[in-house]
């Protein structure tokens, strides 16, 4: 069962003696009322079903799936008509509209109320489901999940967090969209977010944390980059072991972010983007050339046959919907959003691990964790000139 203080999974028979480990007395005492809550009530994922390559009955399989294997309930978003029948566990809101393609998100966001992401969001916001899941638009979630789910208090900027599927070691790589530039207080939280969420979901116990820059040492990378090394450094020597502390090992560079020289790795989302798109295409490419060499010749025939089983265990091991797509990390809420080519398989890991997250508090933990390091954004005294957070293209 799950820690009531959040602090991980119990073993059977194991004594409750969690209290001990933790100083944040106010954030115990909330777990354990929302354990009890959802000890009462089921977890609800509002699902987009518009904007899957597959079309929006792919997504509604994927919903299937996740329902049975999680036991929570999903308000699926999407046309009624092109969905057809469901599981039980899963509702059809009869939503047409979308805005998956659209060149700007954030005014068809605002134009189109009646938009599938738009009423998933707006079901989240009124406390009709506990998180949302997008079946393929990056722009429109970030869009609908800032205008109604809204991001948490005191939160610079939402993250877009990818789990790089690095065979035996997943790498949590944020942020890959959300915001094409990144002020070094920025980074910071992303830390402190990432960190969060490869505890509760990824199940690190101890995640290190690193920036990514073009060198190892401490006086490599932009001014932001050697701005948000100085306050994580800062951050790390006074807190050590408490609660505000976090495992900060530096930088990376691009070789060691596929190395597992950290467990989180932080960076600002063109960078991010950039570097997820270019491994993509990498992987891509390279698995293409296997095939061909594998098929070119009689030999290569029988050398493919050979190695088949073990390529096809690889291949499993490095498919990105085992992830489950990317988890927009700052908002009030749990939002995920899948690759637009998933099949129903990845759609059910984004509804599963939406759900987890839910469970384990990710949103409650990583605001305490950023309180204990006084990291949180502290309330403007009057309107700034601060630039709006950009919102991807579809």
């Amino acid at each position: 069962m799950p820690s009531p203080c959040g602090l991980g999974r119990f073993p059977r028979g194991s004594p409750r003696g969690c209290a001990a480990k933790t100083t944040w007395l106010g954030l115990r005492s909330r777990l354990i009322h929302d354990h009890r809550w959802m000890q009462a009530k089921r977890v609800t994922i509002a699902v987009d079903a518009n904007g899957a390559d597959l079309g929006p009955a792919e997504v509604a399989a994927g919903a299937a799936l996740a329902a049975a294997q999680g036991g929570m309930r999903v308000l699926l978003f999407g046309p009624a008509g092109e969905i057809g029948g469901v599981a039980g566990d899963v509702e059809v809101v009869d939503s047409p509209v979308s805005v998956a393609k659209a060149a700007d998100p954030a005014r068809a966001v605002r134009a189109n109320p009646d938009a599938s992401i738009v009423r998933a969001a707006r079901a989240v916001a009124a406390g009709e489901a506990d998180a949302v899941v997008s079946g393929g638009s990056t722009g429109s979630l970030v869009a609908a999940g800032l205008f109604n789910v809204k991001r948490a208090s005191g939160i610079h900027r939402p993250a877009l967090a990818v789990p790089l599927p690095i065979p035996g070691a997943p790498v949590l790589f944020l942020d890959v969209g959300a915001n094409a530039q990144a002020r070094p207080e920025y980074l910071v939280q992303f830390a402190f977010m990432g960190a969060a969420f490869a505890r509760a979901v990824l199940g690190v116990g101890e995640p290190r944390v690193a920036l990514l820059a073009n060198g190892e040492e401490s006086t490599r990378g932009t001014p932001d980059v050697l701005a948000a090394h100085e306050q994580l450094g800062r951050i790390a020597r006074e807190a050590g072991d408490g609660p505000g502390g976090i495992d900060f090992v530096g930088n990376v560079e691009g070789t060691g972010l596929l190395a597992g020289a950290a467990d989180v790795v932080v960076t600002d989302g063109f960078t991010g983007n950039v570097a997820l798109k270019v491994m993509e295409a990498t992987s891509a490419t390279v698995m293409g050339a296997v095939r061909q060499i594998a098929t070119a010749s009689k030999t290569g025939a029988i050398g493919g046959a050979l190695l088949r089983p073990s390529l096809r265990r690889f291949r499993d091991e490095i498919d990105p919907e085992l992830g489950g797509g990317a988890y927009l990390l700052g908002l009030r809420r749990h939002a995920v959003v899948c690759h637009g080519r998933f099949t129903r398989r990845g759609f059910a890991n984004a509804i599963l691990s939406a759900e987890r997250g839910v469970r384990e508090h990710v949103v409650e933990k990583t605001r305490a964790s950023l309180e204990a390091a006084g990291a949180l954004r502290a309330p403007p005294p009057a309107a700034t000139s601060e630039p709006a957070a950009s919102v991807p293209g579809p």
